[in-house]
């Protein structure tokens, strides 16, 4: 009877030390197949099982089983998360487990600049891989995307939100710019929200003049001081003579070579606030927060007047002879 249960265990043993010694070492040795980086597309719901054959087949993983221990043996089957993950390395089981469970997918990162038109932004995205420059451009149309904001409009000019994205290789150009106008709406109707909108203006106003800020001042201080004078200047139905409307203009009618000239002012366009009174027919870029702040909340001042120092700054006048001075003084090396 004793020979014949030792019999027993020298033969589990037996069956039992390669595997464990196999088991250990896959444990132990980091792998990887690839020449070169791989991904491998987690889908939502996958069991424990469907992900490391997915990650076998990707070349990450030799072998499901060891992968499979680990999350079982750690009760982690319910925290790995979906989403596309490179690999560029060897890894352990474990390692690769580790970033699953964190949640490590990979994204492609976009920023936006502040004070680029619809189309610069869609230039940008192009120029970067983002998708197709004609595709874009078709989606800058969808004005159903906003005419709940902006029933007049006709592109989605102002509303593409200038930030940091964070996209997968596979987000298509419509969900790329439905993002950004997402982005318009949880940031700019934040703020709205607050009540903070003056008396008498609509949304779309608040954009186009709010762009016409971000075009105009270029540091962080002067925004609500040009906003005060755009809305002195509307107050009064004084013409707003900004000149980043008719840069606007001219960039739209395909003309603009880097420059303005007097003969520019006479541009035939309704974006030309020289010659129509009161704001443009939409905005003329894309704002930022600082921007839209500023159209919300302009300073109290009574200047009519500014005019670029060539540094960055402006220099703001109360009344036209200040600002021919501030101009003679400030432009006449131009």
């Amino acid at each position: 009877m004793r020979l014949r249960l030792a019999w027993l265990i020298f033969s589990l043993l037996a069956l039992t030390a390669p595997f464990a010694f196999w088991m250990r070492y896959e444990l132990a040795s980091p792998y990887y197949g690839p020449a070169s980086e791989t991904f491998v597309d987690i889908p939502h719901g996958a069991g424990t099982n469907e992900i490391a054959a997915a990650l076998v087949a990707g070349g990450v993983l030799r072998h499901k089983l060891p992968f499979t221990l680990v999350v079982r043996w750690n009760r982690l089957g319910r925290h790995l998360r979906a989403g596309e993950y490179r690999f560029v390395a060897p890894a352990r089981p474990a390692q690769i487990v580790q970033r699953l469970v964190q949640g490590d997918v990979f994204f492609r990162t976009l920023t936006i600049p502040e004070g680029l038109t619809a189309r610069e932004t869609i230039a940008l995205m192009a120029r970067n891989g983002f998708g197709k420059e004609s595709d874009l451009l078709e989606l800058v149309g969808r004005v159903d995307w906003i005419a709940d904001l902006d029933r007049h409009a006709t592109s989605l000019e102002g509303y593409l939100f200038p930030e940091t994205y964070r996209f997968s290789r596979h987000a298509a150009p419509e969900e790329m710019l439905k993002t950004m106008v997402a982005q318009f709406r949880q940031r700019t109707l934040s703020m709205l929200a607050a009540d903070r909108r003056p008396a008498g203006w609509t949304i779309p106003e608040i954009v186009t003049l709010a762009s016409m800020i971000e075009k105009e001042a270029k540091i962080k201080d002067e925004r609500q001081l040009v906003a005060s004078v755009l809305v002195n200047r509307l107050r009064i139905k004084m013409p707003l003579a900004c000149d980043a409307t008719i840069i606007y203009a001219l960039k739209q009618a395909g003309t603009y070579d880097g420059n303005l000239h007097k003969s520019d002012m006479r541009i035939a366009s309704p974006y030309n606030t020289y010659l129509h009174p009161g704001l443009p027919p939409g905005p003329i870029a894309n704002p930022g927060i600082e921007s839209l702040q500023a159209a919300l909340a302009p300073a109290a001042s009574d200047f009519f007047y500014y005019v670029s120092r060539n540094d960055g700054t402006h220099f703001f006048s109360k009344d036209l002879q200040s600002h021919l001075l501030a101009v003679a003084r400030f432009q006449k090396h131009r």
